[in-house]
């Protein structure tokens, strides 16, 4: 078994890991990633089905998202704007259909009312959060303990209000019932995307895709690493001192040996990976208190975007339906037709309890109760299924239980002797999403440099 040698050694090739190699690459450090996949990329995959290119992972690009966009320019990579001319349509308690325009969607004039006073709310709330350190507000410890679900019931008597505040948090983002995560939790998700309002508004929060699709954002940056990229490597052991590591992979027949390493998998994977010795205990306590949701993101193609030339968007939502929303996702410079919907949560797991014909078949019965008998009759279909993917288990981040963010919270983003931990799951700002990971990418790296700068010379060996 080949034993390498490198000044840091990195677990998983998704975008954090990545974005770490190339920044440490440039400080004139050598580094090896090790991904158990048999591709580059983690929670970002770009794949044809049945001749039919998707996103079956992440895939927008928000204003906000800075790094991302810096990283987009750096590779060269070119963006354009999400479909959304004409009406959207909103389904209602009652299983109306409604078709409007504008941010405010078609209820009551007192839900209306109240869901404005509630995103009002939220904005106020949120714009004290730092979402690098929500732990330190004031009343972090009381947010953390009460549900999101709990609290919005104390805000409002208004069903209607709750459902669809609870939608932006717990259906679109998060993937878990609302009754499941604190307060302090949401604040975190709308802190992370600037506020509340842009959650809620999908014309900011999912403007642009790349061309080409996202995932070409780590396959360029793996390009620069040449052969250090090892797929089909997944960690068995990281055996560790306080001044360098060991990390042995059964499947790929190698150990390495490095100054310093870089756990970069989500939370729930960290804990599959024996370390010797192990984790401080309060580690292996938050890792238990962490979980990832549940999600099925559909993929519908026709022969044409058909909802078009009805006069809608194809963006569509509504508590009330199976697939909670949906959005023209046809790739650029295409003629037929891509309509992208997301099953989240419970509802994911009724559906789940049926087999693929049935799960189909409800599922197109909720996109066609939005835009029409048509949807029905793909030409394509496929349903991303994380959870049931071996090194991913779930969508799209990790995030905690009651009480978990301010027990665990900072603790999650310290070393543990030359080991640091790191995701777009841990991301302050850009929590949950590609420009996140990058930022975590970079906050790594930069606490590595400063770190080995401090100590002894690079390893004998090592490619510099």
């Amino acid at each position: 078994m080949p034993d390498l040698s490198r000044d840091v050694v990195i677990v998983g090739a998704g975008v954090t890991g990545l974005t770490a190699a190339r920044r440490l690459r440039r400080a004139g450090l050598s580094v090896l990633v090790l991904e158990a996949r048999d591709r580059v990329g983690g929670r970002l995959w770009t794949n044809s089905i049945d001749g039919q290119l998707y996103e079956i992972g992440g895939q927008w690009v928000s204003p906000d998202q800075t790094a991302l966009i810096e990283t987009l320019d750096e590779l060269g990579l070119d963006t354009y704007s999400r479909y959304r001319e004409g009406e959207s349509v909103y389904i209602g308690a009652d299983g109306v259909t409604h078709r409007y325009v504008g941010a405010t969607f078609p209820a009551s004039e007192s839900t209306q009312q109240e869901f404005d006073r509630l995103v009002a709310l939220m904005d106020e709330l949120t714009a004290e959060v730092d979402p690098a350190s929500p732990w330190e507000h004031p009343n972090a410890a009381e947010y953390d303990r009460i549900s999101f679900r709990q609290w919005l019931s104390e805000q409002t008597d208004d069903e209607e209000t709750i459902e669809n505040i609870a939608l932006f948090i717990a259906d679109a983002m998060l993937t878990k019932p609302a009754h499941s995560f604190s307060l302090l939790q949401a604040l975190l998700m709308a802190a992370s995307a600037g506020s509340f309002s842009h959650l809620v508004d999908a014309d900011f929060i999912l403007d642009k895709r790349v061309v080409g699709g996202l995932q070409q954002v780590p396959l360029r940056l793996a390009a620069e690493l040449d052969d250090d990229v090892v797929l089909g490597a997944a960690v068995d052991t990281i055996e560790w001192t306080d001044d360098s590591v060991r990390i042995v992979s059964s499947s790929a027949q190698l150990t390495v040996t490095a100054r310093a390493a870089i756990v970069a998998v989500a939370p729930n994977l960290q804990a599959v990976i024996a370390y010797e010795p192990p984790l401080p205990r309060l580690r292996h306590q938050a890792l238990q208190h962490q979980s990832l949701g549940l999600v099925i993101k559909v993929h519908a193609t026709y022969p044409t975007p058909f909802w078009r030339s009805d006069g809608l968007s194809g963006t569509a939502f509504s508590p009330y339906q199976l697939v909670h929303e949906v959005y023209d996702n046809t790739n650029h410079g295409e003629t037929q037709g891509t309509l992208v919907g997301f099953v989240s949560d419970e509802k994911a797991d009724g559906v789940f309890s049926l087999d693929a014909d049935e799960r189909k078949a409800e599922v197109l019965a909720s996109l066609a109760a939005y835009l029409g008998p048509q949807a029905l009759e793909p030409t394509v279909y496929y349903e991303s299924d994380w959870a049931a993917e071996e090194w991913t288990r779930g969508a799209y981040a990790s995030s905690f239980d009651l009480g978990g963010l301010t027990r665990y919270g900072a603790l999650q983003l310290e070393p543990v002797g030359p080991i640091r931990f790191g995701s777009s799951d841990v991301a302050g700002h850009g929590y949950q999403h590609v420009d996140g990971g990058i930022r975590v990418g970079w906050r790594l790296a930069d606490e590595i440099i400063d770190d080995l700068q401090q100590h002894t010379t690079p390893h004998q060996g090592a490619l510099t």
